[in-house]
């Protein structure tokens, strides 16, 4: 396997639990900034405990940032690995996984808009 797949693994496993779903969509929607924890605690209404766990393996993943501000901790989202990360799971779409051959046309598939 390579590290690229491994990575992609790793971060979508992150994002398979129904509360770190819900935490990367309320931090996506936050401001540039970060949205503070207590902000996503009281949304969500999830113990603190629980938040600070959820956040903890979204922040391994790379998928979001924390900064500190005094005592307020504020996530904000990884754009960069997001679009990375769907761009990694579109990138061979068109070609269904297969290298066309020197010039050859691949056939379209479904996600391409191809029948």
């Amino acid at each position: 396997m390579t590290r690229r797949l491994e990575q992609a693994a790793a971060r979508l496993k992150a994002l398979g639990h129904p509360v770190r779903l819900s935490i990367l969509r309320r931090v996506v929607q936050g401001p540039v900034a970060g949205t503070p924890a207590g902000e996503l605690q009281s949304r969500l209404d999830i113990p603190a405990s629980t938040l600070s766990h959820h956040l903890a393996t979204l922040f391994e993943a790379g998928l979001v940032a924390v900064a500190r501000e005094g005592t307020t901790l504020r996530y904000r989202a990884d754009f960069g690995v997001l679009r990375a990360l769907t761009e990694y799971l579109w990138e061979d779409c068109c070609s269904g996984g297969v290298e066309p051959k020197s010039g050859a046309k691949s056939k379209a598939s479904p996600c391409c808009g191809g029948d």
